[in-house]
């Protein structure tokens, strides 16, 4: 009966989510807006995280930026993120696949809901979602993968 009891807890935990399946994100990426450009780092995964950080650059004016946390957070993985112009927010995931991610965080604010795919080799989408002014909104930018400075 405990020997069952322990195969079963192992064979869970080989379940559990993990941020080396998400380790596709790690990289420099870039998209071209009107404006002028969204930059976004991913580090390799370490200690359990994934560490990521971005900037909007309009013309030469940093107009914002954000760091974000990819961890594990028991059976799932949670997305830490920290706008420079808004409070910081937690978001639970939803899916995890081969090039894709989802999160949710159902609260009355957008966004309650994003993601990441690979689009194809070098694209990632990134798309996040929720109710704004009692609307279902969606937002996308696909970024390139671009070498990061210093390379």
């Amino acid at each position: 009966m405990v020997v069952l009891a322990l195969i079963t807890a192992l064979a869970q935990l080989g379940n559990l989510p993990r941020v080396d399946q998400v380790a596709w994100l790690r990289g420099c990426w870039e998209v071209q807006t009107r404006e002028g450009s969204i930059e976004a780092q991913w580090l390799s995964p370490r200690a359990s995280s994934i560490l990521g950080v971005s900037r909007t650059i309009h013309g030469t004016r940093l107009a914002d930026y954000e760091m974000d946390l990819i961890r594990e957070r028991g059976d799932r993985l949670s997305y830490e993120a920290y706008p420079s112009d808004a409070e910081p927010s937690v978001f639970l995931s939803t899916a995890i696949g081969d090039g894709t991610v989802a999160f949710e965080n159902l609260r009355e604010q957008f966004p309650s809901r994003l993601g990441f795919t690979l689009s194809a080799p070098g694209r990632l989408v990134a798309w996040s979602e929720g109710l704004r002014d009692g609307q279902t909104r969606r937002t996308e930018s696909t970024y390139d993968r671009v070498p990061c400075s210093g390379e």
